[in-house]
């Protein structure tokens, strides 16, 4: 046998090959040196292996611990070895790496396998030779792109720190750092963030089936992606089955049991824009940021908001939540249909030209255009050019072929709205739609908008004029009354209380029915100064107008301040600053700082003014304004409130108060030009009320919420029961309605 190798060595090519061999092992040998030593990049030590940092997505929960969303730029949460299911450890061994508890990061038996099979025999069915702990280095630290031989040098590489890992954790450690950084599908890592997104469902609750469809996505996240392309994964997930069944961790009658089910996902998307009070989510964020940036961890470092993991408790009631988003969705919808109908085809985001122009002119792309010396007539012809624009719809997202004018004129047709529910002993904030869709609608009506707030500004005026003294049996005439050192201004009514000038109300009567002259007369009675003090102190900060025309409600308040401030009226007087987080813990569990409701310090007025106030407002809901609560939605819950029309019927508001939550909704057009076309329409009542209405009959219907539904308001005293004792009308006189049929004027005086 040694004659014959010496033979064969005495020839050239046996020489040659040898040679050759002999290089290609020193070449890699050298290779391996290379790598090992740092030339193309430090590995990590033993010591940077031990103390493994990886970015966390922070979570956002409700008040119960339910996770509302997330903030991450890689959508990762972390678990023990114990919160991951036995079937789920057995899925992923039997089909990533079946001898993972005999070797120590390297399957010499597999790369054998693939050596033969593929190498040498090139068939395509030899499997890879990675192992887990492979590819948890690959997780862990990624790969470098290289002029020569990348992937040989990153494979080398892996197979380092795969050996350092193994030396240094427990299977148990390797498998968790695994299904803690492994990546599914939609940019979502870990198992738990792809448990929760593809089942909505914690990854200690998978289901054998479940387990097996999340493991068969990591062999290529994209082809075998469960939301985009479903019969791929189920294909997949049957060859993990197989697989388990192959090496006995379920029997053959439960494999094919399983194989015949068909693919079910419960998709929940935590992406920024999608998802349940995308609204709020933005909002905490906000609020985070400038949170964060005065803290420091025990290490001196600051929070990274998208990296460390935080865990973030709110106030917002998810069901809650989910019961005020089905009633938006529910009557916006129907709101929008008439509204569109209403104006036919001579709506004025269809025939009026200026206004289009002027959004158009507003655009940032036509002012880029501009800049670039571009003339109107070529701006028009490049920003004509129609193209594919995913655009919202009540019935449905479309895609149309649309130039910027198109979709324009679509965008400004569209109701939205805003929507608060608050806790008005402490101001938590329970539920928070900010607009109708946040992907197209950005702008947030809860926390950045401010519009004319209308007859929701009334009871402000009735509570300082009680408070002044002013009894609440007092009497005003509906009469028209011409202001002439306010421009002759001559505020009027509407409805059937335009026509009625000799009759008079007490301030119940004209507060329920929402009578503007008499709002004005209270106004001058109690002082305007004294009003926009009453409204400071329950939280208002918005500068209001110092004019007669503040008791319509011409004032622009925001929706938060406006909830906080009818806060008072089931909080003894005091008003609340509405607020969304409890308390913040590092991923740890550590409170790193919490937060205490925010209610204002003295109250605003006495509690005799207000139980009349409480009352009065009663009676809207009754007899008023407000009354369809009762007769069209059938609500018999305790229900204090006031509705809210401003001029041109550009806003409709509608605050509802119960002794345990106080609501505020609004709508109307983003754009201040374009209101409702007729007042029955637009009035509050009709546009903003039913959201309410719709609410609070989803909250009847869960047991959950009888805490805030089976509430009852306290029993007035009997002062107030006695004091609001009266005919709620009279009539003028024969004698003084002679006399009084020339139109009244006088010089408004309330501006003390």
């Amino acid at each position: 046998m040694i004659k014959i190798i010496s033979n064969m060595f005495k020839k050239r090519w046996v020489k040659w090959l040898a040679v050759l061999f002999g290089l290609v092992i020193t070449f890699f040998i050298g290779l391996y040196v290379a790598i090992y030593i740092g030339v193309f990049g430090k590995l990590p030590t033993q010591e940077d292996l031990r103390s493994i940092k990886q970015e966390q997505a922070t979570q956002v929960l409700d008040k119960d611990g339910l996770l509302l969303g997330k903030y991450y730029i890689y959508d990762r949460q972390p678990l023990r070895y114990d919160d991951f299911p036995q079937h789920l450890i057995d899925a992923l061994i039997a089909t990533e790496d079946v001898r993972f508890y005999e070797h120590n990061g390297i399957d010499n038996t597999s790369l054998v396998r693939v050596f033969v099979k593929s190498i040498l025999l090139q068939k395509k069915s030899a499997g890879g030779g990675s192992t887990i702990s492979l590819q948890l280095a690959k997780n862990l630290f990624g790969r470098k792109n290289y002029l020569f031989l990348g992937t040989v040098i990153n494979k080398l590489k892996e197979s380092i720190i795969a050996t350092r890992i193994e030396e240094i954790y427990s299977k148990k450690d390797i498998l968790t750092l695994y299904l803690n950084t492994v990546p599914f599908s939609d940019n979502t890592y870990g198992i738990e963030s792809a448990s929760r997104k593809f089942f909505d469902k914690a990854a200690s609750q998978l289901s054998v089936l479940e387990a097996a469809t999340l493991v068969g996505t990591l062999k290529a996240n994209s082809f075998y992606n469960p939301r985009k392309r479903p019969e791929n994964c189920r294909n997949r997930r049957d060859v993990v089955l197989s697989q388990m069944a192959k090496y006995n961790y379920i029997d053959t009658k439960t494999k094919d049991s399983l194989q015949k089910q068909d693919l079910v996902l419960e998709y929940r998307s935590f992406s920024h824009d999608l998802g349940v009070a995308p609204y709020f989510r933005e909002a905490v964020k906000k609020e985070l940021q400038h949170i964060l940036d005065t803290l420091v961890s025990h290490e001196g470092d600051s929070y990274d908001l998208y990296r460390d993991g935080l865990i973030v408790y709110t106030t917002l009631d998810y069901k809650m939540q989910r019961l005020a988003e089905e009633a938006v969705q529910e009557h916006m919808s129907k709101l929008q249909k008439n509204y569109e109908d209403s104006y036919g085809k001579l709506a004025p985001w269809i025939q009026n030209k200026h206004l289009v122009d002027g959004v158009f002119k507003a655009l940032p792309e036509y002012n880029r255009l501009k800049e670039l010396g571009l003339s109107m007539e070529q701006i028009e012809d490049s920003l004509s050019v129609k193209r594919p624009v995913e655009l919202f719809s009540w019935s449905g997202d479309v895609i149309e072929n649309i130039s910027v004018k198109d979709s324009i004129k679509h965008y400004l047709k569209l109701l939205n709205t805003g929507m608060l529910s608050i806790e008005p002993k402490t101001g938590a904030v329970r539920s928070y739609i900010g607009g109708i869709d946040y992907r197209f609608f950005k702008y947030d009506h809860v926390s950045q908008s401010t519009r004319q707030v209308g007859s929701t500004f009334k009871p402000f005026v009735y509570t300082a004029a009680i408070e002044k003294g002013m009894d609440p049996c007092t009497y005003f005439s509906l009469s028209e009354v011409t202001y002439t050192n306010y421009d002759n201004w001559t505020p009027r009514n509407s409805g059937k209380d335009q026509d009625t000038p000799f009759i008079n109300y007490t301030l119940e009567k004209a507060l329920s029915q929402s009578v503007n002259t008499v709002s004005v007369k209270v106004l001058n009675e109690v002082g305007i100064s004294n009003v926009i003090d009453l409204s400071n102190k329950l939280g208002i900060p918005e500068k209001l107008p110092n004019k007669p025309a503040l008791a319509l409600g011409v004032a622009e308040i925001n929706l938060k301040h406006l909830t906080g401030a009818y806060a008072s009226y089931v909080n003894k007087g005091k008003g609340v600053k509405p607020y969304y987080i409890e308390r913040i813990e590092d991923k740890h569990g550590n409170v790193i700082a919490d937060f205490k409701p925010n209610v204002l310090d003295d109250p605003a007025y006495n509690e005799y003014t207000r139980q009349v106030l409480l009352e009065m407002m009663k009676s809207t809901v009754n007899s008023g304004t407000a009354s369809r609560l009762r007769s069209t939605y059938g609500l018999h819950n305790e229900i204090a409130g006031k509705t809210g029309t401003t001029q041109n019927n550009k806003d409709g508001w509608f605050v509802g108060i119960t002794p345990n939550l106080v609501t505020v909704t609004w709508v109307g057009n983003d754009n201040h030009a374009i209101g409702f076309k007729t007042t029955a329409l637009g009035q509050g009542a009709n546009s903003a009320l039913p959201i309410f209405a719709k609410f609070y009959q989803k909250l009847n219907e869960a047991t959950e919420f009888d805490g805030i539904t089976q509430a009852q308001f306290e029993h007035p005293s009997e002062q107030v029961i006695e004091d609001l004792d009266c005919e709620p009308e009279k009539r003028d006189s024969f004698i003084k309605r002679l006399f009084s049929k020339k139109k009244k004027t006088k010089k408004f005086k309330g501006n003390k």
